[in-house]
């Protein structure tokens, strides 16, 4: 009954993705021949093109992945494989959690496996057919193996303290998990621009210049105050672009990608930068932080209560009472619950683009930068400027361009 219930979440979802994926095709084909006038005054008629052309494509990939992901989630599930594997890990130590954690990682790492020959085509035909992909067959293959490497060195550690801490502290394992678990994470947003990242990208700091004066002028005239900024080398990649901050007080990083550093004029990215620096002086990061706080605490929860739950880990081929499938099985199976929630995040997340947009405004004394620079970058990218508003509302979490320039210009 329960695993019945478990593929209908599934299903569910996977009808939701695919009715939503159509209506926004179908949006996008309608303005295919004429851009409306907004739009018209965003991106000429050939790029326009382009982009419609970038956005189907896709569209029609994206049906296949949905759909194949749901397919090996359903037969994961239903197969009985990961009871089985849990029974071979168990035999390497029945009275120790290591092999419980290091069942948890292989399971994630033998769960990618099926979406690999996705991802390649993805990479080395969609994203090569419009000029994005930068990156060659052995590069790519370089990632995931690092990524597994990384897998193994940062998850088997906070996963072998997390499952013994119930036989440490028995049952308010959970609350202790989740404040190791919070603990970590911010501690690895320190860490990460230092030891993580220089794995898969190189990071030299920004040469002085016009660029590098505008950028320390900004912050200091906004209080906003970082160790360095620094240029990624995104390009060996991908042809998109971004812009971010890492850290936090003084271990807080300005990282730009070497993309968006030729794409855009020196007053646009002060004007990108601008926005990113309102993310922070709006107190955008400490809100989402206590967010991601409260959720997390509430997952720890819902997982304290589904160890012991008779009704669930039985339904899927594990005994009651053990940690280890408990977390795999929330972990796989809370996707398609927490989806139907994603549009009150996104609605959030909106919210907080446009107050960072209006600093960034205020910041640069007019509009007329940040207008500039998030045209490019949307004709760049090819960005979709006509999407269904269903289909914007469940996956975007900023405004789209027309609408991010009408509060800008208006407000």
């Amino acid at each position: 009954m329960i695993l019945a219930v478990a593929v209908a979440l599934i299903a569910l979802r996977l009808i939701a993705e695919l009715v939503l994926s159509r209506l926004n095709r179908i949006e996008v084909q309608k303005h295919a021949q004429a851009a409306p006038p907004a739009v018209a005054a965003i991106m000429d008629s050939a790029t326009y093109a382009k982009s419609v052309d970038y956005t189907l494509a896709k569209n029609r990939f994206g049906r296949l992945e949905l759909v194949w992901d749901a397919v090996v989630l359903v037969a994961i599930l239903a197969s009985g494989v990961l009871p089985w594997l849990w029974a071979r890990f168990a035999q390497l130590d029945p009275n120790g959690v290591w092999d419980d954690a290091l069942y948890l990682l292989a399971v994630g790492v033998v769960m990618g496996i099926p979406s690999l020959p996705l991802e390649w085509w993805s990479q080395f035909r969609l994203e090569q057919r419009f000029g994005f992909n930068k990156s060659t067959l052995r590069l790519w293959i370089t990632d995931k193996l690092k990524g597994v490497v990384l897998v193994l060195l940062l998850g088997f550690p906070i996963l072998w303290l997390v499952l013994s801490l119930v036989a440490k502290v028995g049952g308010t394992w959970w609350i202790w998990g989740f404040a190791l678990v919070f603990g970590y994470q911010l501690l690895i947003v320190v860490l990460e621009p230092r030891l993580i990242r220089p794995w898969f990208n190189k990071l030299t700091p920004l040469p002085e210049g016009e660029l590098r004066s505008r950028l320390k002028a900004l912050a200091d005239r906004t209080g906003f105050r970082a160790s360095t900024i620094q240029v990624m080398d995104g390009s060996k990649r991908s042809g998109h672009s971004n812009a971010f901050f890492t850290g936090f007080g003084r271990f807080r990083r300005i990282v730009l990608y070497d993309t968006l550093v030729n794409q855009l004029a020196p007053e646009e990215l002060e004007a990108v930068l601008a926005h990113e620096v309102g993310h922070y002086k709006c107190g955008h990061i400490p809100k989402m932080l206590a967010v991601s706080a409260v959720l997390q605490f509430g997952m720890f929860a819902a997982v304290a209560w589904l160890m012991n739950a008779p009704w669930f880990s039985p339904a899927f081929g594990f005994a009651a009472g053990q940690l280890a499938p408990a977390l795999l099985l929330f972990s796989l199976l809370s996707g398609p619950v927490l989806f139907w929630f994603s549009p009150l995040g996104n609605l959030v997340s909106r919210k907080h683009e446009y107050e960072a947009d209006a600093f960034a405004r205020r910041a640069m004394n007019g509009a007329a930068p940040l207008v500039g620079a998030l045209r490019k970058l949307a004709e760049k990218n090819l960005s979709n400027l006509t999407p269904h508003r269903w289909f914007s509302g469940f996956y975007y979490s900023h405004p789209t361009l027309v609408e991010r320039e009408r509060a800008l210009t208006e407000s």
